[in-house]
């Protein structure tokens, strides 16, 4: 079986921890652990193989996160496939460009990468489940056992328990026929859906047959399975496990979910009520839920003082937090934002999110701390006129062969030893060194060591904006 992950999605309901570069899929959020870790340690007990749906940027944050030490040891990372994106077009069309290069009798278990899932025995008896049910010519979907009457979920209706109840595997879980899918409902529909008993919050999950779910969406969304199909020829291969969608195939596939083009209109879909302690994590409201809290209902943090203080959501990277006599709020802090909110509020972090988008803000995208593919950046001060970096790049590695047009930079190597290129000059650059690149001249910053280079980069000009990068060259085959 394989694990279809999908890696979509910009996670604003939880800005400002996360951002479009850095979703909330890769927060580390739970024992150091991100939520995209979480879901590839789960379903590689139950699957043999991980196809993964990101786009470019992402990829690298995925990949550098499969291979941490605590990961790497639960599947072989030879067995994962990439599927890169230039611009999400929905589920639909991931799913079926993922199902293409999957064999048709291949069955798939589709998984978003920011669920979190803390019954994982429970969880694994209704994959295994949901597998035999595959196997048998369905479309097959989990439906969450609603707690209460939730108004920002979508419901999947099913039909009597008993009278089109599924018989296969142990019989703990129950395979029924879906009568119909419904649409985030208002409070009083959602107390209705709860008091019938046969509502299920829709997880977004899904296991079938890749060839079955092609024909269906053949059948249903032909305009759809046809613009996948001309993307999936046209694919490029970068390196062996990591394929790429070409941008005018991508554009060109209608933006449509899962739901709207095929389990809403098939008669092959099946459902399986689940309680498995199921989040999608989409506000700060949930993840206070799920988070370990001291005797008076805060979360834990070693950055916060509490003083007569209860039942507040403290985040906080570095910056001590003191809070008196306050209750209910949402304190979220990452050096460049900071988010404070009455508990029951954060549906509206969204507005703020396009809010700053309308400003222009690089807020909603990127962190201080900035992940790239040889290592990371960290923005230490950003002042008209000049920036200043701490850089950390990775053994073996190097960023592109580039060159500005309006700034001139400064490097200062704090520790390991930085191979740099400029012009055609190549020189090693040891602790306390320093060398100089002036605005327009070509050049490249490398790794060749054992240990991470650390680096300080003084940014001087008139633009020192992220765009202002030219690459000629690039071990990353980025733009």
């Amino acid at each position: 079986m394989t694990n279809i992950i999908l890696c979509g999605g910009s996670g604003t309901r939880l800005w400002p921890i996360s951002r479009t570069l850095m979703p909330k899929q890769f927060v580390k959020l739970f024992n150091d652990k991100s939520l995209f870790q979480l879901t590839v340690e789960r379903n590689a007990k139950a699957c043999d193989h991980q196809f993964i749906v990101s786009n470019a940027e992402q990829y690298f944050l995925a990949l550098d996160q499969l291979e941490e030490p605590g990961i790497h040891s639960t599947f072989n990372i030879q067995h994962s496939t990439f599927l890169l994106e230039p611009v999400g077009r929905n589920t639909a069309p991931a799913i079926a460009l993922a199902c293409l290069n999957i064999d048709a009798e291949e069955i798939v278990l589709v998984t978003p990468s920011d669920h979190l899932i803390k019954n994982e025995t429970a969880y694994l008896e209704a994959v295994s489940t949901a597998k035999l049910a595959a196997e048998e010519g369905n479309l097959v979907t989990f439906g969450i056992e609603p707690t209460y009457p939730e108004t920002g979920f979508g419901y999947i209706e099913a039909k009597s328990r008993d009278s089109e109840k599924l018989e296969v595997g142990s019989g703990k879980f129950s395979v029924l026929d879906v009568r119909k899918f419904h649409e985030k409902p208002n409070a009083e529909t959602a107390q209705k859906y709860l008091d019938a008993g046969n509502y299920y919050w829709n997880s977004g999950m899904f296991c079938f047959k890749a060839g079955l779910f092609l024909d269906e969406l053949k059948k249903y969304a032909p305009e759809i399975y046809e613009a996948c199909l001309e993307a999936y020829e046209n694919e490029q291969e970068i390196t062996q496990g990591q394929l790429r969608i070409r941008h005018e195939d991508m554009m060109a596939i209608p933006d449509e979910s899962i739901d709207y083009a095929v389990m809403e209109k098939s008669d092959k879909v099946k459902v399986i009520p689940c309680d498995i302690g199921w989040s999608d994590l989409g506000s700060f409201d949930a993840l206070y839920d799920e988070l370990e809290k001291d005797e008076n209902g805060n979360t834990l943090n070693d950055n916060h003082i509490s003083l007569d203080s209860k039942n507040n959501l403290v985040i906080a990277d570095d910056r001590t937090i003191a809070t008196i006599d306050v209750e209910g709020l949402m304190i979220v802090d990452t050096g460049d934002a900071l988010l404070v909110s009455k508990k029951g509020s954060s549906q509206k972090v969204k507005e703020v999110v396009k809010h700053l988008k309308e400003k222009g803000s690089e807020l909603p995208k990127i962190h201080l701390t900035a992940h790239r593919p040889w290592g990371t950046y960290t923005v230490l001060e950003d002042t008209p006129g000049y920036k200043i970096k701490r850089i950390v790049v990775k053994p073996g590695k190097r960023l592109s062969l580039q060159k500005h047009y309006h700034r001139n930079e400064h490097w200062i190597v704090v520790s390991g030893t930085a191979t740099v290129t400029v012009g055609n000059e190549t020189k090693l650059i040891r602790p306390n060194e320093s060398t100089y690149i002036k605005m327009g001249e070509v050049h490249r910053l490398a790794n060749e060591g054992k240990i991470p280079v650390v680096l300080i980069e003084a940014q001087v000009g008139e633009y020192t904006g992220e765009d202002d990068i030219v690459r000629l060259d690039d071990d990353f085959k980025r733009n």
